[in-house]
């Protein structure tokens, strides 16, 4: 049953009357009480910073939901020139879309603050900049004479991106048929014994694109990417493995699943005993972010009463977002679709990773400047806080796309991490140490020590291919260049104490995949 969180209340929210929303939404918001005076006075008057809360201009972007592609980019440049705002670098931002996509909603574009846009997070965060690409591919772009010989470039380059980095078509797991061959689940990914990652066949799209995006192969469309379409199929297996606690649909975006597809997956996990240790279903969105429109709508309302269905049956129903600046919260719209997930006993949760120029920021002399950086992630938990969404984790950029544009030294990530863990009360820090997903697993950062006189990092994993690496601590020689943890050198042996087993497991799957397509 609906829970109504406050009295109705939009008048304290201008632009909800004249930001181009949907009536419908406008209503929903009004009729649930999802934006109490109370709480949205109180976010204003604390983050003036940040917030939109209380925004009455009139956004540039009223008309279309979204923008997609060349021509949906060259369109955005149009309204932004009507308006006497040039980005600039157009050519070079079409190589980046030619290789990577774009798409940006609606919400996405007036969540950019237009007046000061190079520097914006949002901006960063989903459009293409210059710098991102080499200069040697951009010159080669620039010069050719077709659009076809254009593509040819960008088709060329694409093959360099890395797209599946820390060998994830490894993660892939089989059943075994009873005429004893290998069926591989095409799109899932169990690397890590109580989750596995369902990559469905509704969620392979985005409702914006990250510019640093760690699956662009999944929204690009590569021949390899991961696509699951038999549901029934994800059910054989979970019966199999009773280890599995959690489920995870992701992409993409989960968001885009229908009610009547998620059904297909939660009424046996309801119903059926051999499934009930089945005790989470995570949905990994950024809808909150790009498209909370999504959330406030009439037709939500089957996948919230499927939610609650859950709930009613003891399974937790987790809303992964990513949230990385203060400023993708503070809208009235996102507020409100938080709440309208809460309220229907949605647990919302925040992971993303720290990004140079989103949300790692640099002194005018190139050094990352940790007490701005930390700034950004102190004040977004404490206002995840205040929304009761909790702080999963924050993560290393992946060496994957323009990994170099976005990355930092591990030795800065950790002195901002350490600044951001101290200056927070207890109950928002993020769950887990700051981490870097490898093959052999996600390995955390826990800080330095000195041994011997000497500086090293201290290194634990917090999931890991064999979860028994969890329980050992182990040290690396600090380096203060290196991006990449799995880069880093063992301290005082002449490799990790998992290398070797790493290996055998890689082989045996790797065996064991390439016979299921022999």
């Amino acid at each position: 049953m609906q829970q109504t969180l406050a009295a109705p209340d939009i008048d304290v929210c201008p632009s909800l009357l004249g930001g181009g929303h949907r009536p419908e939404t406008v209503a929903i918001i009004a009729e649930e009480g999802l934006l109490p005076a109370g709480l949205v006075n109180r976010l204003d008057a604390l983050y003036p910073q940040y917030s939109r809360l209380k925004n009455a201009a009139v956004p540039l972007f009223t008309g279309k939901g979204s923008y997609s592609g060349i021509e949906g980019f060259r369109e955005v440049c149009r309204v932004l020139a009507a308006n006497g705002i040039e980005m600039g670098h157009e050519t070079e931002r079409e190589l980046f879309i030619d290789v990577y996509r774009f798409l940006a909603t609606r919400h996405t574009l007036n969540s950019i603050d237009w007046t000061s846009f190079a520097t914006d997070s949002m901006f960063q965060l989903v459009f293409p900049q210059p710098g991102m690409i080499r200069r040697d591919v951009v010159a080669a772009y620039t010069s050719a004479t077709s659009r076809e010989e254009r593509q040819r470039i960008a088709a060329d380059y694409m093959r360099q991106t890395n797209p599946h980095d820390g060998k994830q078509q490894l993660n892939k797991p089989w059943l075994v048929t009873a005429a004893g061959e290998v069926e591989v689940l095409h799109g899932l990914q169990h690397k890590y014994p109580q989750i596995p990652l369902i990559f469905d066949q509704q969620t392979q799209h985005c409702f914006s694109f990250c510019t640093y995006c760690f699956r662009h192969a999944q929204v690009r469309g590569d021949e390899d990417m991961f696509v699951q379409k038999d549901i029934r199929a994800v059910h054989d297996y979970l019966r199999l493995h009773t280890e599995i606690n959690d489920l995870l649909i992701t992409g993409g975006d989960a968001g885009y699943l229908t009610a009547e597809r998620f059904e297909r997956y939660v009424t046996p996990l309801v119903e059926d005993p051999r499934l009930f240790h089945v005790k989470t279903v995570r949905l990994g969105s950024r809808a909150l972010t790009y498209q909370p429109e999504l959330i406030l709508r009439r037709k939500y309302q089957p996948m919230l009463d499927l939610f609650d269905r859950l709930n009613e049956n003891g399974i937790q129903v987790a809303w992964m977002a990513h949230f990385s600046t203060p400023r993708e919260v503070l809208n009235p719209l996102t507020v409100a679709a938080t709440r309208r997930l809460q309220a229907h006993r949605v647990v919302v949760r925040s992971q993303s990773p720290m990004m140079k120029h989103i949300s790692l920021f640099e002194d005018a002399d190139g050094s990352i400047d940790v007490e701005r950086s930390a700034r950004n992630w102190i004040d977004l938990a404490n206002i995840l806080g205040m929304l009761c969404v909790g702080f999963h984790s924050i993560y290393c950029a992946r060496p994957t796309g323009e990994h170099h544009y976005f990355s930092a030294p591990l030795a800065e990530i950790h002195k901002v991490y350490d600044r951001i863990y101290r200056s927070l009360p207890s109950i928002n820090r993020p769950s887990r140490h700051i981490s870097m997903t490898t093959s052999a697993g996600k390995i955390s950062i826990l800080g330095t020590a000195e041994v011997h006189g000497e500086t090293v990092f201290a290194l634990k994993f917090s999931e890991g291919r064999n979860m028994r690496w969890l329980d050992k601590v182990f040290l690396a020689r600090y380096d203060q260049t290196t991006h990449n943890v799995a880069l880093l050198e063992p301290y005082d042996t002449e490799t990790f104490f998992f290398e070797g087993e790493l290996a055998a497991i890689e082989a045996e799957l790797s065996a064991t995949l390439a016979g299921s397509r022999a």
